[in-house]
């Protein structure tokens, strides 16, 4: 059975565009920062939800914010972006992970 992201009241879907902003104001990282893997605009088209990233640019996008790519993926699954929301389904994410067995040995 897949992971089930926990729902708030408020029933917020999954949003990369709210994981990044939020990160993004976390770091204290002004949208000028990303210059060097894209222009401010292409980045606030992203926290606008106007547009998605291919996961290069999620790798760049978090190069610049110095955190995981995976960070950024987990907490757009996380509605309210608290740690315990995050943990459970790191926890869940673990055990599928797991039940897959060996991947690549073959």
């Amino acid at each position: 059975m897949a992971c089930q992201p926990s729902m708030t009241r408020n029933k917020k879907k999954p949003s990369f565009a709210r994981a990044l902003r939020a990160v993004r104001l976390a770091r204290g990282v002004p949208q000028e920062a990303f210059h060097p893997v894209s222009g401010r605009t292409y980045v606030s088209a992203l926290e606008r939800g106007v547009k998605q990233p291919t996961i290069s640019k999620v790798e760049a996008l978090a190069g610049v914010l110095d955190v995981h790519p995976v960070t950024l993926l987990l907490l757009g699954y996380c509605p309210t972006l608290n740690l315990a929301e995050a943990r459970s389904l790191l926890t869940c994410v673990e055990a599928e992970v797991l039940a897959l067995g060996p991947l690549g040995e073959g």
